[in-house]
């Protein structure tokens, strides 16, 4: 696996990449986003340090600025044909296109993947034809989004015409987007194929009364996904690790907050907890998303290489616009 640098995308110095497949972190951000609205026109004295330089550098050079958490897949199968993968599509999902998208030449999306039915996931939803793929005919094809039972009721009640799948108004020739909706189960013992690549559902709590996915996927390098999580369930947590301590090649996982260890109503890990999880499940490499304002990203990295030196375990924050080549 070769990462490219944890400089912002424009300071990059990845020349090619060991394989073709790859990861682009599209958001790494709570569900907010940063900067933070409230550090902006309630400013605290002194200001947010972490929202204050979001909002004055372009976000292609600030790694504090950041969307939505998404995770983008290009998965290139035998190294001929490939695949794109988007896993959620938040409230920033446009942006994230616009600004990502473009950066890094992504043509188009093949499937969805959605994690559960917040806001921070879904609301993108809308714009998704902007990223359908056209064929020859430049007809959209259908679009697979991979979900459970329960989000899909959601979703249907919020988007009913991206269910119903009817003509737009006025004009017989537009339609709207083209989705075939698949629902999968959450169940590990329950893997699905999304363009090619199988996943296997990781069932989290997101609240103790509420659970999320996160998804284990990769033939040969081996990336377990958990974007939003309190708590990681036994069965989970084994079937994450049960090929042996240090055979997961890299764990994304969140952390929302710097500070503190989550309560019993809490529905994010801590730097603390997350870091713990990290010591259990033991990858040979960890990620970690869904940061608040709390993490100065630069300052934070520098204490989490501190950590890694002591555990031998190398651990960063992620950023928006990170391209990890990967063969999966």
């Amino acid at each position: 696996m070769q990462a490219a640098a944890t400089a912002p995308p424009d300071g990059d110095t990845v020349e090619a990449a060991a394989t073709a497949s790859s990861l682009i972190f599209l958001g790494t951000g709570c569900s907010g986003a940063l900067p933070d609205v409230r550090c902006l026109i309630q400013p605290s004295t002194p200001p947010c340090a972490t929202c204050s330089q979001a909002l004055t550098l372009p976000p292609e050079k600030n790694p504090n600025y950041r969307c939505n958490t998404s995770l983008f897949i290009d998965y290139c199968d035998n190294d001929v044909t490939h695949k794109y993968i988007l896993i959620d599509a938040g409230k920033t999902f446009r942006e994230q296109v616009l600004r990502w998208f473009v950066h890094h030449k992504v043509p188009s999306v093949d499937s969805i993947i959605l994690t559960h039915e917040h806001a921070d996931a879904v609301l993108g939803l809308d714009g998704v034809w902007l990223v359908h793929r056209s064929n020859n005919k430049n007809e959209i094809d259908h679009l697979p989004i991979f979900l459970t039972q329960f989000t899909m009721d959601s979703v249907g009640a919020r988007f009913p015409y991206l269910v119903k799948q009817k003509m737009e108004e006025g004009n017989e020739m537009a339609t709207v987007s083209q989705l075939a909706w698949k629902i999968i189960e959450c169940d590990v013992e329950k893997p699905f194929l999304s363009s090619g690549l199988e996943f296997v559902p990781l069932p989290v709590m997101h609240g103790e009364d509420y659970i999320c996915l996160g998804f284990l996927f990769g033939r040969k390098a081996r990336v377990a996904y958990l974007s939003d999580v309190s708590r990681i369930l036994l069965r989970t947590e084994h079937a994450i690790s049960k090929s042996g301590a240090g055979q997961l090649d890299l764990l994304i996982l969140e952390t929302n907050r710097l500070h503190g260890v989550g309560h019993a109503r809490s529905c994010h890990l801590t730097l603390t907890e997350s870091l713990d999880a990290i010591k259990r499940i033991c990858p040979k490499k960890a990620l970690l998303i869904g940061m608040n304002h709390e993490f100065e990203h630069q300052r934070e990295n520098h204490i989490l290489a501190e950590w890694s030196g002591r555990e031998g375990i190398p651990v960063q924050l992620a950023h928006d616009g990170l391209r990890i080549f990967i063969d999966l």
